[in-house]
């Protein structure tokens, strides 16, 4: 083989490269730094404002038809493209899919998270003891997509979760379903709401889906539950004055099974990944910042008027999982670093290595990065594509959904230009 890039990149991959440039702080300014992780903590919740999410959906399901995640994989209504090169900037291609015409165009939908069967399972397989090969992206609705005002949105329809069937990879198919939380109307009955947040990092481990909440945490939401719902309402979500159910035109809606609230220092759940590496396997939390720190004052956050924090430099922070019951096994995190990279908009891990997407805005390629706990700074994995959003590692140790090398799923946001792809984890 001839000296490529992907023999070069290869040999260097392995070992962190300190003071590359393209959105990176100087490390005078950066105050990277291993934390005391105690400082981070989650409180366990089962309820809302309207009970508990156990009996509210006990309730819906006394009324509605219920499914499971693989009745909607084998019942997708879109078809996917298959990429046969690498979309936009992106380096080290290995697979991926854009959406259809209309999901390329849509300017209120905007995609963010992307989570796969392979951290559902350990053999990339879903359910458990199946042979679904499955692509999980979440969107969330934009009511303010530009500065036209014609394009403003009265309706804040929330979040979408898209089920991608990649079964056959020629030929990807996919279904939205709405994600939404289980209420009690005003006259008592039961009902669903649409959760209006950005859904910026989704995480698929065995039946739970975890979507970060950017000021809050984390929420749950079971997929061996969800609920078949009318079609015919576009812009109704809950129950209706007609007596029937609906789910802004989605044929099924998703609801919240639980809730991790922050219960510690501030810290903002921007990004969502799942490292099977680590002994227990654990997930980490990385904090988006605009310009390298993190900004804890933006309305509606509700640490607005508290003492900001010294350290704003962006983390990852580890909590453990349990995986008999698919949770976390303490509430209390078990390792917390600071990372000098801005415009973090995804993480992965394997053990003490981090890795990371940064983007760049709607015209610069967005890029991977990793780093070594407790180190200062970042390097350059691959470039990424334009918009790049939320990552997912997929092992090729996935005996049932492996390629050659491991790849890291990535997804890109801007219309015309919306892609789900993976590329190798080393960057060659």
């Amino acid at each position: 083989m001839s000296m490529t890039r992907r023999t070069i990149v290869k040999g260097l991959a392995a070992t962190p490269l300190a003071g590359v440039a393209g959105g990176l702080l100087a490390p005078g300014t950066a105050h990277a730094a291993t934390l005391d992780p105690s400082r981070y903590r989650l409180t366990s919740r089962d309820s809302n404002g309207h009970g508990r999410f156990a009996d509210l959906t006990a309730g819906l399901a006394a009324k509605l038809p219920t499914v499971d995640a693989a009745t909607v994989v084998a019942d997708t209504n879109r078809s996917a493209d298959r990429l046969t090169g690498a979309p936009s900037t992106s380096e080290a291609f290995q697979t991926g899919f854009a959406w259809d015409p209309d999901d390329q165009q849509v300017p209120y939908w905007i995609p963010q998270g992307v989570t796969t069967s392979a951290d559902a399972y350990g053999n990339g397989l879903y359910p458990e003891g199946g042979a679904n090969k499955v692509v999980l992206v979440s969107w969330y609705f934009e009511t303010d997509t530009d500065a036209d005002p014609e394009d403003e949105y009265a309706l804040d329809k929330g979040m979408r979760l898209t089920f991608v069937d990649h079964n056959t990879p020629a030929a990807p198919a996919y279904r939205h379903v709405l994600l939404v939380e289980p209420v009690r109307t005003g006259s008592g009955a039961y009902s669903f709401a649409p959760v209006r947040k950005h859904a910026g990092g989704i995480m698929w481990y065995g039946d739970l889906l975890y979507v970060v909440d950017t000021f809050k945490g984390l929420r749950i939401f079971d997929l061996r539950t969800l609920f078949t719902v009318a079609t015919a309402e576009k812009d109704v979500c809950g129950l209706h004055t007609d007596g029937r159910y609906y789910g802004y035109g989605y044929q099924y809606v998703l609801p919240q099974s639980h809730a991790y609230d922050n219960a510690g220092t501030w810290l903002r759940y921007s990004a969502i990944g799942l490292d099977r590496a680590s002994s227990p396997d654990s997930l980490v939390i990385g904090e988006y910042s605009l310009s390298g720190a993190v900004d804890y004052d933006e309305p509606g956050d509700p640490y607005n008027g508290s003492t900001r924090p010294t350290n704003t430099t962006p983390k990852v922070v580890r909590w453990a999982l349990d995986h008999t019951d698919r949770h976390p096994a303490s509430l209390t995190a078990t390792e917390a670093v600071t990372v000098a990279q801005q415009k973090i908009q995804g993480v992965v891990s394997r053990t003490t290595k981090h890795y990371l997407s940064a983007s760049a805005g709607p015209s610069v390629k967005g890029t991977l990065r990793t780093f070594t706990s407790g180190a200062n700074s970042a390097s350059t994995v691959a470039d990424l594509a334009i918009g790049c959003e939320d990552l997912s590692f997929h092992s090729s140790g996935a005996s049932g959904w492996a390629y050659g090398e491991s790849v890291i799923w990535n997804v890109s946001e801007y219309t015309g230009a919306r892609y789900v792809y993976a590329v190798r984890a080393d960057g060659s």
